[in-house]
């Protein structure tokens, strides 16, 4: 019999559970199965399923065609369960590593019907707070197993159906199910404590509980909340069913109980304000209801007068108490906040009086309307007309020709504007201007801190590329990548997106977890992308032609990517070895990272006969457009150019090192776009000796299009032009 049957419901954590189920599946442990449970979600987490169902045997898929809610999709992953014990693991927490051998030990050498396990919550910021281990066990609690009646203080950890492992046959015999609805783990988790002969804990971190910033029933307001209520009622009916046994335990239980509800209502993100009377009311409802005849060890303290007010259901007297409380806990924050920051005074003296000037006259034109035509657009920290802002565009221009489309750039990136796009100069009144009352903001990075979303204003944030390394709070565990990144100025700039554009599922889930927070992802493909599909030969013979490359010459597009931790570091790579291993029909263009674009000592090539330097290329779809050859390293080109369906070589001579201080999504090694070059010796013998074009390249090729690029179908644009500005419904189709 299989020693661990982990059942792991997933509906909308498609960026967390290919970690969870990777924190399973990796640990040196094999004697398990994993039930993933697609609660009929609405984004790709069914996808990652069949996907890891299909490359690993122990995982067993289950797809739900109607989403059932959490609790009943446990139910159905126990039902299909065959190992001698069962973990409920959630789809966007993950298993601590080398966890699963001193759990498979401790089922071994004591047989508990319930085994708890220690966990850690995890937070956006990548910090992580202790359970109540410690405090229920100053001791260690040891290898033996016990009665609840023994040891009470156990219901203090924190009631969840994935901090305990359970005995199947053991909860099969209990007939003890998951309730529908919010809270259900509270009808579980006490149950399955007060039925079980022998419970062992270990006093080992083994779950990392995600905290999210969006999209947890804990950061979700609503009447669901009342639904813990009903979960709580059903405990104690249970306890009614199964008389004297458990009845020493029911005054620890009403404890926990009452401190619940406490800490729901407690918690302004749950509860609002007009819905807290009545909560409150069903609290001294239920006090009144349960209390033990003999009582109940309440607290002491605040806390304990808590429970005095609910008990006389004095509301008001319970308000003020919490509203004082909370006063004295802002005092306290801003006197510490204080202590710390340098007085306004000093920062507006180390200003610039200019900058203070325009940011008042910003803070002015705020106090004007919205202009319900006009759509500011900028790209890659102002530094012209490119990528899918440009595209996006274009495509408005022709489709919503009302909207006034307005290019924000540097001054010194004027001239590179095409002839007739409106522009201001980045810095001037004019900039300030447009950011105050644009209705449409369209960026692929973000915009300064100081622009604020006001109330009618659309953001829209179109990113610029697909990620082979982290990005965002991801990058916070690659400190070194990091540099002194600050996570939480960017989580406030992205809580100012409307909508995130990706270009495939694969960055839909990657930027979930990397940059959580409440905007509508638009998965439509890359609106640059759409000129590498619409493009004609004749098209591509005339940017040849622009660009001296004759009609024969096979042409070769270098383009590395920028190291962030190592700002001068350059690939090993020969111009002239490798012109020459290309032969006398070659011709290499060689383009650098726009971080670049003002390095004081550009480490550009010299002009030669067959190599170009194209770093000042505004568009770089042209340069895609001529190349019959992509060489790139960990840049998101090799995801564009791969809807040309032209060969693309991955030139990784620090992959490792990157890979380890930079941080990446996935080995790009071991999933290219075609043949892989560790070494410049590598990378000559591929050419020479024609692998760049072999069937195995072509057949990586056709497996990382299916995957990255079935979205580009040349109207990518349309479709976001006609949801953004034209509010129309508009759903993508796969191309491939």
């Amino acid at each position: 019999m299989t020693l661990i049957s982990f059942v792991v419901p997933a509906y909308r954590v498609q960026g967390y559970l290919r970690e969870c189920l990777d924190s399973i599946l990796g640990q040196p442990f094999t004697d398990l199965e994993v039930i993933a449970v697609d609660d009929c979600s609405p984004d790709d987490s069914g996808e990652i399923i069949a996907e890891y169902a299909a490359r690993d045997q122990r995982v067993r898929p289950v797809r739900l065609t109607e989403n059932a809610g959490l609790g009943p999709a446990r139910n159905i992953g126990l039902d299909r369960a065959v190992g001698e014990y069962v973990w409920f693991v959630d789809g966007d927490d993950w298993l601590a590593p080398d966890c699963l051998p001193e759990v498979a030990a401790r089922l071994h050498a004591t047989r508990p019907d319930v085994l708890l396990v220690d966990h850690v919550r995890t937070h956006w910021n990548d910090t992580a707070t202790r359970s109540a281990m410690r405090e229920v066990f100053p001791e260690p609690p040891g290898e033996g197993t016990f009665r609840l009646c023994e040891r009470p203080a156990a219901m203090r950890l924190l009631h969840t159906a994935w901090n305990r492992l359970v005995r199947r046959k053991f909860l099969l015999d209990l007939g003890l199910r998951f309730e529908p609805g919010w809270y259900e783990d509270v009808s579980f988790s006490y149950p399955v404590l007060m039925a079980a002969d022998r419970i062992g804990v270990l006093d080992r971190i083994c779950v990392n509980y995600r905290q999210r910033r969006a999209g947890a029933i804990t950061r979700t307001r609503g009447d669901r909340h009342f639904e813990v209520f009903p979960q709580w009622h059903r405990v104690f009916q249970l306890m009614e069913r199964w008389g004297p046994a458990v009845d020493e335990l029911r005054p620890a239980v009403f404890e926990r109980m009452i401190w619940h509800y406490l800490t729901v209502l407690g918690n302004g993100q749950r509860i609002a304000p007009e819905l807290r009377p009545a909560f409150f009311a069903q609290i001294t409802a239920d006090y009144a209801r349960w209390l033990p005849a003999a009582g109940y060890p309440a607290p002491d303290g605040v806390e304990g007068l808590k429970h005095r007010l609910v008990a006389a259901g004095r509301w008001r007297t319970f308000s003020a108490l919490r509203a004082a409380n909370r006063a004295r806990d802002a005092a306290r924050r801003s006197a510490r906040t204080a202590k710390r920051r340098v007085t306004p005074v000093a920062r507006r003296n180390a200003r610039r009086a200019r900058d203070v000037l325009f940011r008042e006259y910003y803070r002015a034109e705020l106090r004007r309307p919205v202009d319900p035509s006009l759509a500011v657009y900028a790209a890659y920290w102002y530094r012209g007309y490119a990528c899918n802002p440009a595209a996006i565009h274009e495509t408005a221009r022709r489709l919503a020709p009302e909207i006034r489309g307005v290019w924000i750039v540097r001054r010194d990136r004027v001239d590179t504007l095409p002839p007739g796009v409106e522009y201001v100069v980045a810095g001037t009144p004019a900039y300030y201007r447009m950011l105050a009352r644009a209705r449409w903001l369209v960026n692929n990075v973000n915009f300064p801190d100081f622009v604020r979303k006001r109330p009618g204003s659309v953001h829209v944030q179109t990113h610029h590329g697909t990620p082979v390394k982290v990005m965002g709070l991801d990058q916070q565990r690659y400190p070194i990548g990091a540099g002194r990144m600050d996570f939480a100025g960017l989580l406030r700039r992205v809580d100012r997106w409307d909508f995130s554009i990706t270009s495939n599922s694969f960055s839909t889930q990657m930027w979930d977890r990397a940059y959580p927070a409440t905007y509508t992802t638009l998965e439509v493909g890359y609106p640059r992308n759409d000129r590498l599909v619409t493009a004609t030969s004749e098209d591509v013979s005339q940017l040849r032609a622009e660009l001296g490359i004759g009609p024969a010459e096979q042409v070769v597009l270098y383009a590395p990517t920028h190291r962030e931790h190592l700002p001068h570091y350059r690939p090993p790579f020969d111009p002239d070895r490798f012109v020459e291993a290309l032969g006398p029909s070659g011709r290499l263009l060689m383009r650098s990272h726009y971080f670049h674009d003002r390095d004081r000592r550009p480490r550009r090539p010299a002009e030669r006969e067959r190599i170009h330097d194209v770093s000042s290329h505004q568009r770089v779809e042209d340069l895609y457009l001529v190349a019959d050859v992509l060489v790139t390293d960990y840049s998101s080109a090799m995801f564009d150019y791969a809807v040309l369906d032209r060969p693309i070589v991955l030139y990784a001579p620090d992959w490792e090192a990157y890979r380890l201080a930079r941080g990446v999504y996935f080995d790009v090694t071991e999933e290219p776009p075609g043949a892989v070059a560790l070494t410049f010796a590598d990378l000559i013998e591929l050419f020479q000796s024609g692998e760049v074009r072999s069937e195995s390249a072509a057949k990586a090729r056709q497996q990382f299009r299916a995957r990255f690029c079935a979205l580009d179908d040349g109207r990518a644009a349309e479709r976001v032009v006609r949801t953004v500005f034209l509010g129309e419904q508009v759903e993508a189709r796969r191309s491939c």
